[in-house]
């Protein structure tokens, strides 16, 4: 059975969960990261070397981490996945380049946003880092709004991919952290839509820890 290290309360973690419940593939989870620690001893550093979450292990030994690298193989390699991540070349490069933009573009302006007002106590929180975060992050929930979601349901034309796996979790906290966000009905609804898959609701549209 393939096992997922790490704690349901990353991010990177809920996108990989998330993954195998839309393909049906059983698993197990071992807790680790964060409080749960383990990423630090020998056992785990072996598999990942980083210190972080999650890291794959297949039922052949072999492990994987960074979390949309897994999305990638998981689509390659298990029955269905290529209704997620589409074969021809460009329709690939497009999933491929949302992806790629979460982790360059977003993640920072979300992490600042999710660890004040989730993992901070409200003393120590350094607002003027949260004021220049949410320009950016709305500077680029804007793009999503008025490029990709301009004549379509999900991040690319081929339809619900990794790329909206990618992006989900941050799409989620944008919506559930207290903060003023500009309005992008377009990002809503592209919200909503997510909210109808059950895999969404059960590994990311969860209270945030």
């Amino acid at each position: 059975m393939i096992t997922v290290w790490g704690r349901t309360s990353s991010v990177n973690v809920m996108k990989v969960l998330w993954l195998l419940d839309e393909l049906g593939i059983p698993f197990e989870r071992v807790e680790a990261g964060g409080a749960f620690g383990r990423t630090r001893d020998p056992d785990y550093a072996a598999m990942n070397p980083n210190a972080t979450v999650p890291t794959l292990v297949m039922p052949n030994g072999f492990t994987l981490w960074e979390s949309n690298s897994i999305l990638r193989y998981l689509c390659r390699t298990q029955a269905g996945g290529n209704a997620f991540y589409p074969e021809a070349p460009e329709a690939r490069a497009d999933v491929e380049r949302w992806m790629d933009w979460t982790l360059a573009s977003m993640n920072e302006p979300m992490r600042v946003l999710f660890w004040t007002f989730v993992r901070t106590p409200e003393a120590e929180r350094d607002m003027d880092a949260v004021a220049k975060a949410l320009v950016a992050g709305g500077r680029l929930w804007r793009i999503i709004e008025e490029v990709a979601l301009a004549d379509r349901p999900f991040l690319a034309p081929s339809g619900f991919s990794i790329a909206d796996i990618a992006l989900g979790g941050f799409l989620h906290r944008w919506f559930a952290l207290p903060i003023e966000r500009p309005d992008l009905p377009r990002l809503r609804a592209w919200y909503e839509r997510l909210l109808l898959r059950p895999a969404y609701r059960t590994h990311v549209a969860v209270p945030m820890t």
